[in-house]
């Protein structure tokens, strides 16, 4: 399935021909709405406590229930006076048993559940900053032992103060990146007048020993001082115990690290690395197989292991860091050492070097340019076998290529050296399209389908210790109406997909799905969990901003129960038979329900054993087509397989149309009552005009009352037009550029009939 990158360049390119130069044109529009949960303030709560949360976010038309991905945090509409529903306000309660750390946070919405935002769970007391606190005169007190939310205006610097005792070791922790934020925070820990003492520009946290008693300030910016809704922060001040280590603030996970650890790796590593250990006088003694926890630390580190192996023997070796979410890139040399005779120098030979773990399918060029997916399931950890070739003691060397000037004792790692395991890791995103020149996108895109809709999401896998099977794709526990039909990774390949799709008429619901990958692995079934990968936030065009892509903690799966697919395509069977060397014809059926840009779309087959079949066009404004395969070509053999085409069009797209006519009745309605009104009030004031005296007072009365209704009924007219102009704007034709995705189906090839 690597072709399928090229293929939606090359229909992009298609496109543009298609909408006649419009490459010159300001950025298309990609991707049809989704729901997109934002923000939410505060962005997290005290176990044990219920907070008041306000949330925003995109296309979260009719929003409902705000929930999260542990049932021991729950949300209740905020009520006004009359007993009525606050938009976008809710009541969160945290259960005194929900564990301090990460969760999801989603709101239902008309087009389906919307995409995550990361909400905290901790153990400290919580304040949100309600008062601009941008001056050192205006800083908000902040009492140690908290966790405060808030959110850096644009060109500002959030102050803080705090009172403290000579001898306490403080902590100053600020989440902001790993909390879905677009705040690189600078933080400054400063005295009563505002000078500096510390500082962090990089993410990390402030240890502070206090040098005397008194008053302290805190300094929170952004690195280039941007700032607005989305550059919020968990700010968190506490007192450390001496000689104690730092626990963090928890932090999302990276994408890369859905392949670590290994499976029955055991939380904690048996060995720990004994410094010194930085050369081979001082090298460390390990036995093989081995586990060992260490440091890169100080600046420069080198840390050195040796051990006995045996000819013929292999160890696979496998360094984590990265995945670990730290900002290191590790590196191993391996040497056989020859010990020296009489104090002569010990001759070391080079046996192997590892660096990087690549990604298994390849990336974008520059880690988020539009010719490849914003997701890098690479790492900058080690992965490698050591193929030992003579008996002999061995030396591992193990540094940081960006530890050279950096000192910072929580840069640890984890080495691993054991006998093959083969195995593997999944990760998957939903399929992005990769449009003209200039236009890059990176979405955040829910599993939130509309009726007759099929979503694709492209899936990856790491092969652990030279497993080089078939991996089955599965998804179960689904909403009702919803199916998913996985298109296999065929053995030696690393990139497969997942379809998941929603019938024309399935209702609106919601499911957390299950997503696994089976194989057989040394002759016994092996079922692991396929992690969903996300960008925290939406990013229309990746020149101006760089995507965040993070792992989710789940993988939900929602129907909009009201919205339809702009173009349906199924086969009109569900299984195709044909001979193997034939030529096979698969009829197709379209549903449409809204109009595109041109008259045909460039698809191409996906799924083992078609995918260099050769693309083709698709009659978009036709109710059904042919699609010929030549199987002889393909040198597809007898057997199944799960097969679907995919494309990209221009879709002529209108936001809720039945909302313009909805209102227009409202509208209409409206009118005829004011005209009444306008009638009644005439008549009103042509009586108390001929009333005699004794009547006159009365028929005023009637008049003013009258005249306030007709008042009333006007400005609820002129409410209804502005509502009616605004639907009409939503309403009015967009183009927009989305992946367009057949309903999968089987092929049977029939072995051919001997004679």
């Amino acid at each position: 399935m690597a072709i399928i990158a090229r293929h939606l360049r090359r229909a992009a390119a298609a496109w543009v021909v298609l909408l006649g130069g419009a490459a010159a044109a300001p950025a298309q529009s990609v991707g049809l709405p989704a729901p997109r949960l934002l923000t939410t303030m505060p962005m997290g709560g005290k176990a044990g406590t219920t907070v008041e949360v306000a949330v925003t976010g995109e296309h979260l038309d009719e929003a409902g229930d705000l929930f999260f991905s542990d049932p021991r945090i729950t949300a209740k509409r905020k009520l006004d006076a009359t007993g009525a529903p606050v938009a976008d306000r809710y009541a969160v309660t945290i259960a005194p048993d929900c564990p301090v750390g990460l969760y999801e946070a989603r709101v239902t919405t008309r087009l389906g559940v919307s995409s995550a935002r990361a909400f905290a769970v901790g153990a400290l007391a919580e304040v949100v900053v309600t008062r601009p606190n941008r001056t050192l005169a205006a800083a908000m007190e902040l009492p140690l032992n908290s966790v405060c939310n808030g959110a850096v205006a644009d060109r500002a610097i959030d102050y803080f103060v705090f009172q403290a005792r000579k001898g306490q070791r403080v902590v100053v922790d600020c989440a902001a990146r790993g909390i879905d934020s677009k705040l690189n925070a600078t933080v400054v820990v400063g005295d009563a007048a505002g000078r500096d003492l510390l500082v962090e520009r990089r993410g990390g946290v402030i240890d502070f020993a206090v040098p005397a008693d008194g008053r302290y300030t805190i300094k929170l910016h952004e690195l280039t001082f941007k700032g607005g809704p989305a550059f919020y922060y968990r700010l968190g001040v506490w007192e450390q115990p001496a000689g104690t280590p730092i626990v963090r603030q928890p932090s999302t996970r990276a994408v890369n690290s859905f392949s670590w650890p290994p499976v029955g790796l055991p939380p904690q590593a048996p060995l720990a690395e004994v410094e010194p250990n930085n050369d081979g006088p001082r090298a460390q003694r390990v036995t093989l197989p081995c586990d060992v926890s260490g440091r890169f630390f100080p600046a420069a580190d080198v840390d050195v292991y040796e051990f006995e192996a045996k000819k013929g023997e292999e160890w696979w070796v496998e360094v984590a860091s990265e995945r670990l979410g730290l900002p290191t890139d590790p590196a191993v040399l391996v040497q056989r050492v020859v010990k020296g005779e009489k104090g002569a120098p010990d001759t070391l030979t080079d046996v192997l070097e590892l660096a990087d773990i690549p990604s298994p399918v390849k990336v974008s060029s520059n880690g988020y340019a539009y010719d490849g997916p914003p997701y890098n399931a690479g790492t900058s950890d080690v992965l490698g076998k050591l193929v030992v070739k003579d008996d002999g003691l061995y030396r591992l060397q193990l540094t940081d290529l960006f530890g050279g000037t950096r000192s910072v004792p929580g840069n640890s790692y984890r080495l691993v050296i054991r006998r093959a395991a083969p195995d593997f890791a999944l990760v998957a995103w939903p399929l992005h399209m990769e449009l003209r020149n200039g236009d890059r996108n990176a979405l955040s895109k829910p599993i939130a389908l509309r009726g007759g809709a099929t979503m694709a999401l492209e899936v990856v896998a790491l092969r652990r210790d030279g497993f080089d099977g078939d991996i089955e794709l599965a998804m179960d526990g689904l909403p009702p109406g919803v199916t998913a039909h996985g298109l296999k990774i065929p053995a030696g390949k690393s990139r497969g997909m997942m379809l998941v799709t929603a019938r024309p008429d399935a209702a609106r619901g919601y499911a957390n799905a299950a997503f696994v990958g089976r194989a057989t692995v040394a002759g016994r079934p092996v079922t692991r969990p396929c992690r969903l990968a996300t960008v925290a936030w939406p990013v229309p065009d990746s020149w101006g901003e760089i995507p965040s892509p993070r792992l989710l903690a789940d993988v939900p799966v929602s129907v909009s129960g009201t919205d339809l697919a702009p173009l349906t395509i199924t086969a009109k069977s569900p299984v195709v038979e044909a001979t193997a060397g034939e030529k096979l014809t698969v009829p197709l059926v379209h549903r449409r329900t809204s109009e595109f840009t041109g008259d045909k779309i460039q698809m191409k087959a996906v799924g083992a054993g078609f995918e260099t079949s050769p693309a083709f066009d698709l009659p978009v404004q036709a109710d059904k087509s042919e699609v010929v395969l030549d199987l002889k070509a393909l040198n597809v053999p007898p057997g199944e397989y799960r097969v679907s085409f995919l494309g990209g069009g221009v879709v002529k797209y209108r936001h809720q149309p039945e909302v313009v006519a909805k209102v227009e009745a409202t509208s209409e309605k409206m009118l005829a009552e004011v005209k009444s009104l306008e009638a009644e009030a005439k008549r009103a004031a042509d009586e108390a005009q001929r009333a005699p005296p004794e009547k006159k007072e009365q028929m005023t009365r009637a008049l003013t009352a009258v005249t306030a209704r007709m008042k009333a009924a006007t400005d609820a007219l002129t409410a209804t037009r502005q509502q009616l102009t605004r639907a009409k704007d939503a309403a009015r034709p967009r183009d927009i550029a989305d992946i367009i995705v057949c309903e999968p189906f089987t092929i049977r090839v029939r072995p051919v009939e001997k004679k």
